[in-house]
């Protein structure tokens, strides 16, 4: 199981940016498909972004044309971009590992990074 660690949240004014790393330990990447979750109060866990080992990526609507997720293999590091941050996007941000590399199933879990952003 790949260790993951996330970084990069933090309190951040409505219409601004943030960018959160998960450097990934005791693997490479490799064909792992990687994602974001996030969770806000009294909510259940929502999907975020995913993407594949040959780049492709997916979002959840609420999120499309504001977030962008990539991955460096050389640095053993995925990112969520977050740009024009809006108060719904509150959360703890996860990251998390799928390996079998469709994006379906995650098999390893980061500890998560709070993300506030304020109005």
């Amino acid at each position: 199981q790949v260790q993951l660690v996330e970084s990069g949240g933090g309190l951040v004014q409505a219409g601004g940016s943030l960018r959160l790393s998960c450097a990934a330990s005791g693997r490479t990447l490799g064909r792992y498909a990687m994602g974001w979750f996030r969770q806000a109060p009294g909510k259940e866990r929502e999907f975020v972004a995913a993407i594949r080992w040959t780049g492709i990526t997916s979002y959840v609507d609420s999120v499309k044309g504001r977030f962008t997720i990539s991955r460096d293999n050389a640095k053993n590091t995925v990112y969520l971009q977050m740009n024009s941050l809006k108060p719904e996007d509150t959360a703890v941000y996860y990251c998390a590992a799928d390996l079998g590399g469709r994006g379906t199933n995650y098999d390893c879990w980061g500890q998560g990074t709070q993300v506030t952003v304020s109005s």
